[in-house]
């Protein structure tokens, strides 16, 4: 049954306005992640100073994501904390101005960090709600973050490399004010009250699931190898002499392969279940960060590396959602969603960037990106284990 032109009308406003905030949110995290280790070592930061202050970020991701996950399960208003987190966020954003060193960068970013890094998992929560299953339509909102992502990539890396990189707390704060001003055009849509009710839902029994265990598992390696890519693929290209106009190229071709596969995601995620998919995207990310480590010096290697990206980040993305929304829902989706990041962009992104700015220091940018390689191989392992236990759960099912 259709549903009435007045409430179709008004849950296509409801998508286009979670496409205005994916689109900004991504454009944000499009010119900020690709060259904040750029901007820190431009003040004179060495290798392992700057991959603490990049570590920043996925510490926040360890307690923020679920702490503000479990409040907005407990009142429902996750609208309201996407505003709440864009306002401080912005704010914060303003002291990247003043050069106080390594200690107050870090306060910074941490304040900042804190905020921005809760909204993805509240955004996805909210999403989730609102799409209802339908990963096409959810792939054509998150097709909108991949366009802003590409938008900033790609003219930051052309304004850094004529202006140089003195502009990027200007841009930190232009990018996050469009963020504010995006989450004010969310309709303010609460969780409807069966959802989230007086009797609080226990998450211990699907944690104990050992299918749960082991797709936590596989999130935890295959985030954590490519945090070489997120923290350091610009420094690694920028040493072995590409140009920042190069580097964004490079990163743009990334996006454009996973906005290729938002695109299609709606036709080809139901090719396979899920599980297979985890083990598909996590050989993709082997085959990428090897190349990648073997042959940076050859630029059509690293094309074909940057496609990957439509694997081993785009489909995996929108596999662990599917993967989170089936095994935490109603009341258990904030947690949810919030474990997925605190797992994979918290302790994978914490291990993932200390651990790798301390091997690129002793060894070079090619060691760590081998390293990475192997743990993809693992996150491998692991999907291939999460397989098995679906297969079996759905063999006792159907039994």
């Amino acid at each position: 049954m259709s549903e009435p032109p007045p409430v179709a009308a008004a849950r296509r406003g409801h998508l286009l306005a979670f496409a205005g905030l994916s689109a900004s949110y991504f454009a944000h995290i499009g010119f900020f992640n690709p060259y904040l280790p750029l901007w820190l070592k431009d003040l004179g930061l060495p290798i392992f100073t700057i991959s603490l202050l990049a570590s920043v970020q996925s510490i926040t991701r360890v307690f923020a994501p679920y702490a503000w996950g479990a409040l907005s399960d407990h009142t429902g208003q996750r609208v309201k904390l996407l505003r709440f987190s864009a306002a401080v966020a912005l704010a914060s954003s303003f002291g990247l101005w003043w050069h106080g060193g390594a200690w107050w960068l870090a306060l910074v970013l941490l304040v900042m960090f804190t905020h921005t890094s809760s909204m993805m998992s509240l955004t996805e929560a909210a999403m989730a709600q609102l799409v209802a299953g339908d990963w096409g339509r959810y792939g054509r909102i998150r097709l909108c973050g991949s366009a802003g992502f590409l938008l900033t990539v790609f003219v930051a890396g052309e304004w850094f490399d004529r202006f140089g990189m003195k502009h990027f707390p200007a841009w930190a704060a232009g990018t996050l004010a469009i963020v504010l001003i995006a989450t004010m055009k969310l309709p303010d849509v609460r969780e409807p009250p069966a959802a989230h009710g007086t009797v609080k839902e226990p998450i211990g029994p699907v944690l104990r699931n050992r299918s749960v265990q082991w797709f936590f598992a596989s999130l935890f390696f295959q985030v954590m190898s490519h945090f070489s890519v997120y923290a350091f693929f610009s420094l690694y290209l920028d040493s072995i002499g590409y140009g920042k106009s190069t580097i964004g190229l490079l990163w743009a071709l990334s996006v454009v392969a996973e906005i290729v596969w938002f695109f299609l995601q709606g036709r080809l995620i139901g090719l396979m279940p899920m599980p297979r998919w985890m083990l598909v995207c996590g050989i993709a990310a082997v085959a990428r960060l090897g190349l990648t480590a073997g042959l940076g010096g050859w630029i059509a290697a690293l094309v074909v590396a940057q496609w990957l990206h439509a694997l081993s980040f785009a489909a995996h993305h929108t596999t662990c959602i599917a993967v989170v929304s089936r095994r935490f829902p109603g009341h258990l989706r904030g947690r949810g969603q919030a474990l997925f990041t605190v797992i994979g962009y918290g302790f994978g992104g914490v291990l993932g960037v200390l651990l790798g700015g301390a091997v690129a220091q002793a060894f070079g940018y090619r060691t760590m990106f081998t390293a990475a390689a192997l743990l993809a191989v693992l996150g491998s392992v692991c999907a291939w284990r999460v397989m098995k236990l679906d297969r079996m759960e759905r063999a006792v099912r159907t039994s």
